[in-house]
């Protein structure tokens, strides 16, 4: 019997403040972080002769408090260690049930917060080594699954009133037709991106103008730019990119939940005639009946959300009230894989198309895995669908994500794109890695 046999957590931490990259109305100077997990096993690794099969995965942060997410996932090693490889990765469903309901976790963040992020943290490496013994990257191994397995990977518990076991496998069923048309498309042609790489609130309008204009000759169709803290200076920044896009490439605007609802209606309707292809996060991620009146009020200009939802209730809800137009999945906010399938699922019921957010350390790694396995095993299209993309970071990762002429390539890899260099774990980590020690940040 090969067994399980415990973590290995890293407070890995990036020092983007120095150059402001990430910044934003919400979160000025973070420094993108990764609490980082390797779940140890003493089976094979039948990719990497004489290694043994490990579990790479993290929560993505911006820097303080990235301990207190460590510390969460540490919390959940005794519930794992020990358990048989086998008999885990044969029912990933039900190593996630048993994580989210454990009762003494479940009473500090009813699947929401720290805990449930942590949780999501442990499936994700799971998946990954499921993946990584497998020999498929994550997107393949998911779309291969029958569609009576993934169904029984999630957890249908208050999701019945909107998606029942029976609607998810009969789309799930439907998905099936023409998939190996669409992974053969797949694999030549990748999956849409946009960029957030130009938008960052701290740039310079130099900066953003030359960083849009590389975006375009890049060959992205879409461009996000941050906005929320002055209104004047949304208006100057949005005419500079539209200026320098042109009128055939989208500007999404991004405010991080900065706005009361009020605010977000009348701020978007100034920024109207620059054509926004969405306004992202106007208010509060939990207030689901904001949202719906934000949508009302800001109509034709689309309204996306999700990267902060807490769980698959949240989107429920969000999509019974018609409160978004385009559903922002985050591979690191729920709990992993299964919930974000279920997350697909409602948005596949409602028509309303998965565009995930990426804008952090990793996300575009393994989230690129979840939008290709909805086109190929459930929705069947790209249409009004992209995944966001951030130029910094990817050099930290084993597999990591590649963009060329706007499109994601499609990971061949085996394993969820999620494993970080060994060098890259040293010198990141906090607050003793070689980087933060010459920083000077720490003074």
């Amino acid at each position: 019997m090969s067994m399980i046999l415990g973590f290995d957590t890293y407070d890995v931490r990036f020092p983007t403040s120095l150059r402001l990259d990430g910044s934003d109305a919400m979160n000025p100077s973070p420094d993108y972080s990764a609490a980082y997990v390797v779940i140890r096993t003493d089976a094979a690794d039948p990719g990497e002769p004489g290694a043994a099969l490990a579990g790479h995965a993290f929560v993505f942060t911006i820097g303080r408090g990235n301990d207190v997410q460590l510390a969460a996932i540490r919390a959940l090693e005794p519930l794992v260690a020990g358990l048989d490889v086998d008999e885990v990765l044969a029912d990933l469903g039900a190593l996630y049930r048993r994580l989210v309901s454990d009762s003494p976790l479940r009473w500090l963040g009813p699947e929401c917060g720290v805990v449930h992020m942590a949780i999501g943290a442990v499936v994700n490496a799971c998946w990954d080594m499921a993946a990584r013994r497998a020999g498929k990257p994550l997107w393949l191994l998911l779309a291969e699954l029958p569609p009576a397995e993934i169904v029984r990977l999630i957890d249908f518990r208050y999701l019945t009133d909107a998606l029942t076991q029976d609607e998810a496998l009969h789309l799930l069923e439907q998905g099936r037709e023409g998939m190996a048309e669409r992974m053969a498309l797949l694999r030549r042609n990748g999956y849409p991106a946009y960029s957030t790489t130009p938008g960052w609130l701290g740039y310079s309008d130099d900066r953003l103008a030359s960083l849009c204009a590389e975006a375009v000759d890049d060959g992205f169709t879409q461009v996000k730019i941050k906005v929320g803290a002055r209104l004047a200076d949304d208006k100057r920044r949005m005419a500079i990119a539209r200026e320098t896009v042109g009128d055939k490439i989208g500007i999404a605007i991004d405010a991080n939940q900065v706005w009361d609802v009020p605010a977000a209606i009348s701020w978007v309707r100034e920024l109207a005639p620059a054509q926004p292809a969405w306004v992202e996060e106007p208010t509060s991620p939990g207030d689901i009946l904001g949202m719906a009146a934000i949508r009302n009020g800001v109509w034709p200009v689309k309204v996306a959300s999700g990267e902060h939802a807490a769980n698959r209730v949240v989107f429920k809800q969000l999509l019974q009230a018609r409160a978004i137009d385009v559903m922002q999945i985050d591979a690191c906010r729920v709990a992993g894989v299964n919930e974000n399938l279920a997350n697909l699922l409602l948005a596949t019921k409602f028509g309303v198309p998965v565009c995930p957010h990426a804008g952090g350390v990793g996300l575009c790694e393994i989230v690129q895995h979840l939008s290709m396995f909805d086109y190929v095993a459930l929705t069947g299209t790209m249409q009004g669908r992209m995944i966001e993309w951030i130029d910094h970071l990817h050099e930290h990762f084993v597999t990591p994500a590649v963009v060329s002429g706007g499109r994601y390539l499609t990971p061949q890899a085996p394993g969820a794109s999620t494993r970080m260099r060994p060098e890259s774990l040293a010198e990141f980590s906090f607050p003793m890695g070689a980087v933060w020690r010459a920083t000077g940040l720490l003074a």
